[in-house]
């Protein structure tokens, strides 16, 4: 198993930044300002070395062959399995299926889940979700009729745990919900939904594409059915992501993809199968992904995860001190417990024209519904421009940002 590295106490922001080297490149004659991390984060030398290296030195296919680089490639692979078990604490390395990322976790999670569910079953979801925590669940119920009920948002944009808690009936199956929302960055409550659930012996889902990133997590206190993240936000490659289950879930669980790796034995009339997690993990795997994720949570562990949180706490503060001096700004998400997303509408300028006259400084930030209609038809809005803050950011650009904004405002208005 690969050890923990020292972690880094205080953060040194100025050698972190050093170890990304996108931040040595120019964007439009101006020092890259990246502020779109809940879409997709940058990534330090460490984790570009780490994949290089497998494909320098090591690449083979896992599990299945006897020479050298095999094995090593298998030993590298399974101990970045056990990398996301120590990250988000569960009990055991079987636990964990590598995906390609969120999207297909959940949808791992649809179709074999589902499998057990019939017409008129119940599946919670909320109004916060990503549509990667809403489609899956459209589909299984166009197939075969399970009902979708959703969860309200709250005008701060946090969770209606009232609301939630008067929808859990005999007929739940599932509830699924965002641990954190990409668009707002409001954290919800998972302890509490938890205990909602388990009062009616409700099994819950986390989607923790945002959480697992800005939060410590621990899915042996928070006692979830299931987990999912996806790398790519965590610093890690993308095409890869993880779906926990707790305790005997996969065993219980059919599988949904069919191919090689997931097999025992294959006889014409009948299939055996693997034993878990690799009963869900069909055909060649992501290798070089895996162990790249392995390495970025390896990194992320340098970094002492409440000194991180202030320092993200820090730059949420200092932006939004800023927006408040800019008239005509809605910052859509106001709950008080939220991440480092500022999610922002300035009234008579579009979302579009704010990110395209932004990075003609330098800044990049996104725009559009953020993969999360029903969040924003619920908050009044089509889309919003988004700002999103990680380990990498400093004060001073997010003070470069709020003035590029208020630059933006004035030529658009």
């Amino acid at each position: 198993m690969t050890a923990q590295t020292t972690i880094d106490r205080p953060l040194n922001i100025d050698a972190i930044r050093a170890e990304f080297p996108i931040f040595n490149r120019l964007v439009n004659d101006k020092p890259l300002v990246y502020l779109d991390s809940a879409a997709s984060a940058q990534k330090p030398e460490f984790v570009i070395e780490s994949v290089a290296g497998v494909y320098r030195s090591y690449y083979a296919n896992v599990h299945r062959g006897l020479h050298t680089l095999a094995n090593e490639s298998t030993e590298a692979f399974e101990a970045a399995r056990d990398d996301v078990r120590r990250f988000i604490n569960a009990e055991r390395p079987e636990q964990i299926v590598f995906t390609r990322g969120t999207t297909e976790a959940i949808n791992l999670l649809a179709n074999s889940f589902g499998q057990g569910l019939k017409a008129g079953d119940e599946i919670i979801i909320s109004q916060l979700e990503h549509h990667s925590n809403i489609v899956p669940w459209r589909l299984l119920a166009d197939r075969i009729g399970v009902e979708l009920k959703w969860a309200r948002a709250l005008d701060d944009g946090s969770l209606d745990y009232e609301h939630l808690e008067t929808l859990i009936g005999p007929k739940t199956r599932l509830i699924s919900v965002t641990h954190m929302s990409n668009v707002t960055g409001v954290i919800t409550d998972a302890q509490r939904v938890i205990a909602l659930a388990k009062s009616a012996g409700v099994p819950v889902m986390l989607d923790g594409s945002q959480s697992a990133v800005h939060l410590p997590v621990d899915v042996t206190e928070l006692d979830c059915d299931f987990f999912v993240f996806t790398g790519h936000k965590l610093y890690g490659p993308s095409g890869i992501g993880a779906l926990y289950a707790k305790g005997d879930w996969l065993d219980r669980l059919p599988p949904w993809h069919g191919g090689g790796e997931m097999i025992a034995d294959v006889f014409e009339d009948r299939v055996t199968f693997a034993d878990v997690p690799h009963k869900f993990e069909a055909g060649t795997p992501p290798i070089a992904d895996a162990i790249g994720l392995g390495a970025a949570i390896r990194w992320i562990e340098r970094h002492d995860r409440m000194a991180t949180l202030e320092h993200e706490r820090a730059l949420l503060d200092r932006t939004m001190a800023g927006l408040a001096d800019i008239d005509g700004l809605q910052v859509i998400g106001t709950a008080q417990d939220k991440g480092a997303i500022i999610s922002f509408a300035i009234e008579g300028a579009h979302p579009h024209d704010l990110a395209q006259i932004l990075d003609k400084y330098g800044i990049a930030i996104r725009a559009g519904h953020h993969c999360a209609q029903p969040l924003m038809r619920r908050m009044g809005v089509s889309a919003t421009a988004r700002a999103s803050f990680a380990i990498y950011n400093t004060i001073d650009e997010a003070d470069a940002f709020v003035d590029a904004l208020k630059k933006a405002r004035t030529f658009l208005i």
